[in-house]
């Protein structure tokens, strides 16, 4: 019974993030709406109700917590606990016309708090099902401000757990769940309109992780922001953030060992390494079925850079792609900021530097420009000392002055502020502090 519960409630909230995702008239929402009904039909067997509640982060049925579907369904969890719900009743008598009416109102709310005390279901044809807040004894008043409390670590570390799942999938010739990748990072572009501060934050920190997949969740999240600041459609900034997600797929089939050598390469390990671009796309082509053709060309064309003269060689003279110059710009200045045994810790002021001298040459000069207004010199969540002597972590920029981002002071203590530094011409950074040494006392 449990297991079927489970699976009811799995399939109903795949649904809602297709519909999320393709919209509701697309015929892979209609088909999950389907396959939804079906277990829930099952699992209702018997019963006069069933009813799913969320008590913390995790899904509970009856007497049971559901540690290994909350785990694998959290982002949707999230979603339901940003809308304000705590609990959810499905009634025997339940038709799929309901179902599919609560899942398309669900998915229309875009994480606004839902007013149950006026919501009339009745008016929606929504009659076997009801949602509200879990009756806890000795709880205060429930917060009617619906104050939204987003875990954006949960969302990011579940999209980064799938990329690792799919990189061994594909690394053991096992089938590749696409969409549920795709699902993944929906769920992180859901937020970066609003919420791309707290993401970068988080990369920031992850950034000393050495598996390749973090690296490449961060380029992702990275590309699809900077792709939507760019103006491009929801459809291709998932697709590029696929792209980004599944560049550097040819590097897990060379030498862990000449990946991270300290060493200078000797010509045949160089040559290796330059491989992973033509290893990569051959892979992705594989998969062209489920991932579609633009991530194999951003595989093979994300070393080519601006000018042409990066690797692979290649025989046309036209420019690479669009998405393969944006996520090589998102490749390199992540990967600069990465720690790694093998390279020296570059500080923001160095990145800028390297990456804006290399403009017309490596980087399509008016991409690498725009990246650079859009992220920053000082990235969010950049610990820095002031002209002043102060600590301060920057919060957000000020994409007409690049160098002059809006910060937090955080040391010393009885002097903290917030200051925009575009508007406060008396002060300036000095320098940033190295976020793995003298500066991890001032993270938050």
């Amino acid at each position: 019974m449990l297991e079927q519960v489970e699976k009811a409630f799995k399939d109903l909230l795949a649904s809602l993030q297709l519909a999320k995702l393709y919209g509701i008239q697309h015929k892979i929402f209609r088909d999950s709406v389907d396959k939804a009904y079906l277990s829930l039909a099952k699992a209702l067997e018997g019963r006069s109700e069933l009813v799913i509640g969320i008590i913390g982060e995790e899904l509970a049925f009856e007497k049971e917590i559901l540690f290994g579907l909350s785990k694998a369904i959290g982002p949707a969890v999230g979603y339901l606990k940003n809308l304000g719900i705590e609990r959810i009743s499905f009634g025997s008598n339940v038709q799929k016309d309901e179902l599919e009416k609560f899942i398309e109102f669900l998915a229309s709310k875009k994480d606004t708090a839902i007013d149950q005390q006026g919501l009339d279901f009745g008016s929606l044809g929504i009659r076997n099902i009801v949602i509200g807040k879990l009756t806890v004894l000795g709880k205060d008043k429930v917060d009617e401000l619906g104050i939204k409390a987003v875990d954006y670590m949960n969302i990011y570390g579940s999209a980064a757990d799938m990329a690792h799942k799919s990189f061994s999938s594909m690394l053991e010739g096992e089938a590749l769940d696409a969409l549920a990748v795709k699902l993944a990072l929906n769920n992180i572009l859901e937020n970066l309109a609003v919420y791309h501060n707290e993401f970068f934050k988080i990369v920031a920190l992850r950034r000393h992780d050495p598996q390749t997949h973090i690296h490449l969740i961060n380029v992702a999240t990275i590309a699809m922001y900077f792709a939507s600041r760019l103006g491009f459609s929801k459809a291709d900034i998932l697709d590029i953030g696929m792209s980004g997600l599944f560049h550097d797929i040819g590097k897990l089939y060379i030498s862990h060992g000449i990946l991270t050598k300290t060493d200078k390469l000797t010509n045949e390990e160089f040559a290796k390494i330059k491989s992973h671009t033509i290893f990569g796309a051959e892979i992705l082509l594989e998969h062209i079925e489920s991932l579609g053709i633009l991530p194999a060309v951003v595989s093979f064309e994300h070393h080519l850079k601006y000018d042409m003269t990066g690797y692979p060689r290649v025989n046309y003279s036209r420019r690479p792609h669009i998405a393969s110059l944006i996520v090589s710009i998102c490749d390199v200045y992540d990967a600069l900021f990465s720690r790694r045994t093998y390279k020296e810790d570059y500080s923001p002021e160095n990145v800028y530097n390297i990456m804006i001298k290399d403009k017309n040459t490596a980087f399509e000069p008016r991409l690498v420009e725009r990246f650079f207004k859009i992220m920053g010199v000082w990235y969010i969540g950049c610990v820095v000392s002031l002209s002043d002597g102060r600590i301060a972590v920057v919060r957000e920029q000020n994409e007409d002055d690049i160098r002059r981002p809006k910060v937090e002071v955080v040391f010393p203590k009885d002097r903290k502020e917030f200051i925009d530094l575009k508007e406060n011409s008396s002060l300036e950074i000095k320098r940033s502090l190295n976020p793995w040494t003298e500066a991890r006392d001032y993270v938050s």
